[in-house]
C-alpha cells in the first residue's frame, strides 16, 4: 500500500534495483571525472592509515567519513556539472556560480579532512 504521497513499500527487487543505479553512477564516476579517480586513489591509501591511527571507533570513524564526505560530494558536483552541460556549453553566469559552489562545496570538506586529521593525529605525533 502507499503512503500518502503515493510511495510504494520498496521491497528487496527495489533495494536491489537502487543498488544497481548506484554501482552505475560510480562507474560513470569512474570513468568520466578524473577528480573522483584521484580522490579513490587517495582514499585506497588514506582509508587504512585512519584505521590504523584512529584509537577508538569515534576517531576511526572521524578519520575515514572525512574522506567519504569528500568522494560523496564530488559526485554531487560531477552531477550538477553534468546537469548543467546537458543543457549547453554556452557560458551563463548562473550555471558558472553553481559549479564554482560545487567546487566550493568539495574544497570545504577538504578542510574538515585537513581539521579532522589535524586535531586527532596532530597532538600524537607533535
Amino acid at each position: 500500500m502507499a503512503d500518502s504521497y503515493g510511495h510504494l513499500p520498496r521491497g528487496p527487487v527495489g533495494i536491489m534495483r537502487a543498488a544497481a543505479w548506484s554501482l552505475q553512477g560510480l562507474r560513470a564516476a569512474w570513468l568520466h571525472e578524473s577528480s573522483f579517480r584521484l580522490e579513490v586513489c587517495l582514499f585506497v591509501v588514506v582509508g587504512p592509515l585512519g584505521w590504523m591511527l584512529g584509537q577508538t571507533g569515534v576517531e576511526r570513524a572521524l578519520l575515514i567519513g572525512s574522506c567519504l564526505l569528500v568522494m560523496a560530494m564530488e559526485l554531487l558536483n560531477s552531477s550538477i556539472e553534468a546537469v548543467i552541460e546537458r543543457y549547453g556549453a554556452e557560458r551563463h553566469e548562473l550555471a558558472g556560480r553553481a559549479k564554482d559552489m560545487g567546487s566550493a562545496a568539495v574544497f570545504v570538506l577538504m578542510m574538515n579532512v585537513i581539521l579532522t586529521w589535524a586535531l586527532i593525529v596532530g597532538p600524537r605525533y607533535l
